[in-house]
């Protein structure tokens, strides 16, 4: 396999590190969005609860104690709950974007491999191709079929590796990137949960 590989020449190495990079990337995310999950079930609806008993120092170390996106966003929330309701949601949204940027972590790495996988494999191609007819003029355009045959799907070699590559990494980012909008959207509602919590225990 590594003997086929070397065919296609220089530009197999950063396809195939590009591969690489893409799968530790994709397994990192995937591992950190099911702790997340685990961490964070249920801590709004809990804050939401002991918020509206007006328990809010109990509140504020269910949040934290959580260690999840939707703890720390309602719980920088809880630091500013006797400010007016303006600034309260600055605060959510503020800790909301935080939060997503956290999330997308890396994923703007993985839609760079996933564009530049391919042209990698076409660039491959081009400098086969050149390198093979650059043979057949020095031969005098006296060649084999087979042996031009030849040079040519060994240039081809890399495009076919490219878009092995790309395809895949692109629906690893597709899917990554719908669990972090998923993950977004449950943020925000929990924090308009949180928002309606306060209207409730001030009464109004």
């Amino acid at each position: 396999m590594i003997d086929f590989l070397a065919r296609g020449g220089v530009l197999v190495i950063p396809i195939v590190l590009c591969s690489v990079l893409a799968l530790a990337i994709f397994l990192e995310r995937t591992v950190r969005f099911a702790v997340l999950r685990r961490r964070g079930r249920n801590v709004a609806e809990r804050v939401v609860i002991l918020v509206r008993e007006g328990r809010w120092e109990e509140a504020r170390r269910t949040a934290e104690g959580s260690r999840s996106p939707m703890g720390r966003v309602l719980a920088q929330a809880l630091e500013v709950a006797g400010a007016d309701r303006e600034t309260v949601e600055t605060v959510l949204v503020h800790g909301i974007e935080e939060e997503v940027r956290d999330l997308s972590r890396y994923l703007q790495a993985l839609a760079t491999i996933g564009n530049i996988a391919p042209i990698l494999g076409l660039l491959g191609t081009v400098l086969g191709m050149i390198k093979a007819f650059m043979a057949i003029q020095e031969l005098g355009g006296k060649v084999d079929a087979s042996i031009l045959a030849g040079g040519i799907w060994e240039a081809m070699l890399t495009t076919a590796l490219g878009l092995s590559v790309a395809l895949p990494v692109i629906v690893a980012h597709s899917y990554l990137a719908s669990q972090v909008d998923r993950y977004e959207a449950r943020l925000q509602r929990g924090a308009v949960r949180y928002l309606k919590s306060l209207a409730v225990s001030s009464g109004d």
